[in-house]
């Protein structure tokens, strides 16, 4: 959405009437820890690039050694993916699904730009149009701190926490991520007032999971 609105700022102008921020972040992933102490996420930060690169490379080796490691590897996406430990098992198991099909030559070319994604300066293209910005408090990925900084810069978004989420807190609080799109598409006037699921308040700084 903010690399759209980069590039094709009149496109935004003319056809955009309201636009969600939902766990992202404008910039400074690279200065992520990923809850990781100082000594491991350097490690990680200075590996990382040329490990990719070489799986990304024998890409046939490493998506068997996916499924033969399968269940280390929901751990981990469990790990990044929710705040909770008692998250639905059919939740977790459809995440899981969702990054394992992702093959691991596509992750190796990604990791790049997601360490130098910078759209700051396009965020001021939704100024002055309803705008959600909402996070999971105990996001690892994109911490809750990077919502923060784009509703700083848009200072009449709704800015939504959510304290018992993670990275995924679409999935992981769905009725709170429905309601709060369900208000914006009011607040622009695409649906009629009293269309959202549930009373969360409509500017609240902070939604309390139901």
């Amino acid at each position: 959405v903010m690399a759209l609105a980069d590039q094709y700022p009149e496109l935004v102008r003319e056809r955009v009437v309201g636009v969600a921020f939902v766990g992202t972040s404008s910039g400074r992933l690279g200065e992520v820890n990923y809850g990781l102490p100082v000594a491991g996420v350097n490690a990680v930060r200075r590996v990382l690039p040329g490990v990719l690169k070489a799986m990304g490379q024998r890409a046939d080796l490493v998506e068997k050694g996916r499924r033969a490691t399968a269940d280390l590897f929901a751990g981990i996406i469990k790990r990044y993916s929710f705040a909770s430990r008692d998250v639905d098992p059919a939740i977790a198991r459809f995440a899981e699904r969702m990054i394992e099909s992702t093959p691991i030559d596509v992750v190796a070319e990604y990791y790049p730009a997601f360490n130098d994604h910078d759209k700051t300066e396009a965020l001021v293209h939704f100024a002055g149009m309803p705008v959600l910005v909402l996070a999971g408090v105990q996001d690892l990925v994109t911490p809750s701190e990077h919502s923060e900084a784009i509703a700083d810069l848009l200072p009449d978004a709704e800015l939504v926490l959510v304290p018992d989420a993670g990275h995924l807190v679409m999935l992981e609080h769905p009725e709170v991520v429905t309601d709060r799109l369900a208000d914006l598409l009011t607040r622009t006037g695409a649906v009629p007032a009293g269309a959202t699921v549930k009373g969360y308040g409509s500017t609240s700084s902070t939604a309390q999971p139901g």
